[in-house]
């Protein structure tokens, strides 16, 4: 039965690979597996572990930092703080870059969405870097690696959904993130700058004329300036100072956001009706596709637990004498392979449930191994040549622009984010 288990497991892996839907492939072959070899007794246990997972109220956060975050992209926030921030650096060589990383920062700390950072981001800014000299690479580079910080600085949809799976507060998987978030865009801007300062002519200044024509009325600028970074802050301060100060739970802060993210765009001026009808059409399309894959997932579980996998896995760990450090690498090589060819909240979903019960049983910190999982799958988001931040980007590029291009530009940024998965790895303290 334990070996039928695995073999559950690699066949529904490979049909995902093949390209076969994943909710229904993980609840379907589950369920064949489960009539074929499980005592039809255990299928009453079934619907009680299903409505277990739909009670879950952490889970209500999804919907909600979803909406907030399509209904931000929907606002011109991100474009009055693009403008902003790149006329803030100017006069710096590489300042667009600068102002793309930390605008990047901004939005993910008050989306969490990766798609909509890139893409929003994609269009704005990269025909103004190219316009402005830059080398494609590293415009390419920057906004590729700028977009993903959604995936680790909180309120991330990655670090909910992650909490739900490995069982630990989603408030405490937020405030282990924190500080790796600010590392890795610390990170970012210091080889941006190292780059713009080697290499002048890869990341020129803006001409002078446009930058004495935008702050000419000093007063209008500064107001600019202001509301630009306002309303966002007043937005991550209401969000995450809401759950750190306990306030307000993940769910009830994901209420606040989405609230306040509508208020903001009717602020912007940009609220319609039809925007209305686009956001929550959105946010419907993909908070079903995340619960239908949950309940696959939930399926798979279900049976896979049943057939005595975990059991089985945890013993052929316990035989081999992996140290748990040896059993932290194997499953980070496995997750960042994987995230090449499958999307974030499939991994989330069939291997990390596998994986957990062996760390728990080994006594390693489940917030860490959570926080370890969402750089590791930051990281696969943006590697070539299957990362799905490099497709959002290259679909809105400007023909020029190559998926060579892509690939040379993002490397470095690669390297940083493995740089520091490995210091997290060896220095657990940092996030706490």
């Amino acid at each position: 039965m334990e070996i039928l288990a695995i073999i559950l497991f690699v066949s529904i892996f490979v049909l995902i690979l093949y390209g076969y839907p994943v909710a229904f492939t993980l609840g379907g072959i589950s369920v064949i597996y489960a009539l074929v070899f499980l005592d039809p007794i255990t299928f009453a246990a079934f619907p009680p572990r299903i409505m277990g997972v739909m009670n879950n109220q952490v889970l209500l956060a999804v919907p909600l930092f979803i909406f907030m975050g399509i209904m931000l992209e929907k606002s011109g926030l991100a474009e009055s703080l693009l403008e902003t921030m790149a006329m803030l650096f100017a006069r710096v060589n590489g300042g667009l870059a600068i102002s793309v990383v930390l605008v990047g920062a901004l939005l993910a700390a008050s989306t969490g969405i990766v798609g909509a950072t890139v893409i929003t981001m994609g269009l704005i800014s990269l025909p103004t870097m190219l316009k402005r000299g830059y080398k494609a690479t590293l415009a390419s580079g920057t906004i590729a690696a700028s977009g993903t910080l959604g995936q680790i600085i909180p309120p991330s949809v990655v670090l909910v959904l992650l909490g739900s799976v490995l069982n630990v507060s989603v408030g405490d998987l937020f405030a282990a993130a924190i500080i790796p978030g600010a590392i890795l865009v610390i990170a970012y801007l210091v080889y941006i700058t190292m780059v713009a300062t080697l290499f002048p002519g890869m990341a020129p200044p803006m001409p002078e004329e446009e930058v004495k024509a935008f702050t000419r009325d000093k007063k209008q600028f500064w107001s600019k300036v202001l509301k630009a970074f306002l309303l966002p802050m007043v937005l991550i301060i209401a969000v995450l100072g809401s759950i750190f100060m306990g306030l307000a739970s993940p769910t009830e802060a994901a209420a606040v956001g989405a609230l306040g993210a509508t208020g903001l765009t009717m602020i912007q001026g940009r609220f319609t009706k039809a925007v209305l009808n686009a956001v929550m059409r959105e946010t419907t399309h993909l908070t079903a596709m995340v619960f239908i894959i949950l309940l696959g997932a939930t399926t798979f579980s279900f049976v896979f637990r049943e057939m005595n996998g975990d059991a089985y896995l945890t013993s052929l760990i316990q035989n081999a004498n992996l140290s748990p450090m040896a059993f932290l690498f194997l499953v980070m090589l496995v997750v960042f392979i994987a995230g090449f060819f499958i999307d974030f909240i499939e991994i989330i979903f069939i291997i990390v449930p596998v994986v957990a019960p062996i760390f728990k049983s080994m006594g390693v910190d489940l917030v860490w191994i959570g926080i370890l999982l969402a750089l590791n799958l930051q990281t696969s988001f943006l590697s070539p040549p299957f990362g799905f931040s490099l497709f959002y980007l290259k679909g809105v590029a400007p023909d020029e622009v190559t998926t060579g291009h892509l690939y040379r530009g993002i490397i470095p940024f690669v390297l940083i984010q493995l740089a520091l998965l490995l210091t997290v790895i060896f220095f657990p303290e940092i996030i706490r």
